[in-house]
């Protein structure tokens, strides 16, 4: 394989599957929280938080890790101030104690943190804003959760970095335009599992745990536990939609387990590796083939979330659903034109699922995800795939992946506006 592609691939994957605690809007909101008093120097008196609407949208009526049951964007800033690690970045609050718990609800009574919407800015932005005495600081973060772009200190701008050089650095952009489903299936094949074993192994048992947290506890509407205990459990397919869902269960309900995400996103991430997980148990393939199956999936799901964006009003789950079955169709030995037919039966199905911000429900709608691309598996088994000229299907695949991506970047941005508006109660009579 060229050695540039097999770099980026193996950059894309390093870079992008990292670990989180809690759903990452809020997480990257309290990771701003703490770089913005680390910054500071010292206890603000006052924090004023800035976000787009993509942020206020998942940020909502998620559950923030280590807070008592708290919900929301003060929550998450004022704990990140309080207690975060900015040093662990995604991980920001797992040290967080009863006592910054505590101090949280004090804060949050006396009005510490103010919370403003702003407009025409990336998808993904936040500002955070502290002041104490004459001091101040301000922290940017901006297109993906851990991306610190600018620092400001009593008003002098101590750190910047330009667009462009953030993208490479995490092998952006320039290294995500590299990726196509040939190139993927390629790579899958030859890559050394030595040097993807450690960042799979660390997806295999976070994402793993906390599914069987899910499938334990009593979290939200208990998506996975009700699936698999009023249905034939000792189905893969059922096993497999119903434990990724139960992932989600928690992780929306404020489990402080951590995952390890895909495309910026903790549910992604879970609804990408806990079906392969699931199929490789049942099918009894060796470690080496599980890992080059979890390669496939991540980099599908990757490569469709590149035409998509980070956050969007197209459901995440849709893509991740996508890359989770053909990882799967990779593991059964289905070749190249079979895998082209799952994606395409896949997203030219489900793909459109409105995203209506981090919560709950997005348990269910992961379910949905995971039924319609095994569904989407067995048809290309069978030889059946959906035609080009039938709605979003093209020519080819490469073609089908953009024309559905269009569909959600750009198609859906007013439906984004829409549901924003309805879940800020701004609706007109």
């Amino acid at each position: 394989m060229d050695k540039i592609i097999y770099e980026a691939y193996n950059n894309i994957l390093q870079h992008d599957l990292v670990v989180a605690l809690g759903c990452t809007e809020p997480i990257a909101i309290a990771y701003a929280g703490a770089k913005v008093r680390d910054v500071l120097g010292r206890m603000p008196e006052h924090i004023t938080v800035y976000c787009s609407g993509n942020i206020v949208k998942n940020v909502k009526a998620v559950t923030v890790p280590n807070s008592g049951g708290g919900k929301g964007i003060e929550v998450a800033a004022i704990l990140g101030v309080l207690g975060g690690d900015a040093s662990k970045e995604l991980a920001v609050l797992e040290a967080v104690t009863p006592e910054h718990i505590e101090k949280c609800h004090a804060l949050l009574r006396e009005g510490f943190c103010t919370c403003e919407l702003i407009e025409n800015v990336a998808n993904l932005y936040i500002v955070i804003r502290a002041a104490a005495g004459n001091e101040s600081a301000e922290v940017v973060v901006k297109d993906y959760h851990s991306n610190i772009t600018r620092i400001v200190r009593n008003g002098e701008v101590v750190f910047s970095k330009e667009e462009g050089l953030a993208q490479t650095e995490r092998g952006g952009v320039s290294e995500k335009n590299l990726l196509n489903v040939r190139d993927i299936l390629a790579f899958a094949a030859c890559v050394e599992p030595g040097d993807v074993q450690e960042i799979l192994e660390r997806q295999i048992t976070y994402n793993s745990a906390i599914a069987d947290e899910g499938m334990r506890g009593h979290y939200g509407a208990e998506v996975g536990r009700t699936l698999f205990g009023e249905f034939d459990n000792t189905n893969v397919k059922l096993r497999a939609k119903a434990r990724a869902a139960a992932g989600s269960d928690a992780r929306m309900s404020g489990c402080p387990l951590p995952v390890v995400i895909n495309s910026g996103s903790g549910n992604q991430g879970i609804t990408v590796s806990v079906p392969v997980i699931e199929y490789a148990k049942h099918l009894k393939v060796s470690r080496e083939k599980l890992y080059r199956s979890l390669v496939v999936s991540n980099l599908i799901a990757i490569h469709q979330k590149r035409f998509i964006g980070s956050l969007s009003a197209y459901c995440g789950a849709v893509s991740a659903g996508c890359g989770s079955a053909a990882g799967i169709a990779y593991m059964m030995g289905m070749n190249y034109e079979s895998i082209c037919n799952v994606i395409t039966d896949s997203i030219t199905n489900v793909g459109g699922m409105v995203c209506d911000g981090a919560k709950p429900s997005c348990a269910a709608k992961i379910a949905i995800a995971v039924e319609a691309s095994i569904m989407a598996l067995h048809l290309s088994k069978c030889n059946h795939v959906f035609r080009s000229g039938e709605g979003l299907v093209k020519d080819d695949i490469e073609q089908t992946i953009a024309s559905v991506g269009r569909v959600a970047r750009v198609g859906m941005k007013s439906t984004d506006v829409e549901i924003l508006n309805i879940m800020l109660d701004k609706i007109e009579a």
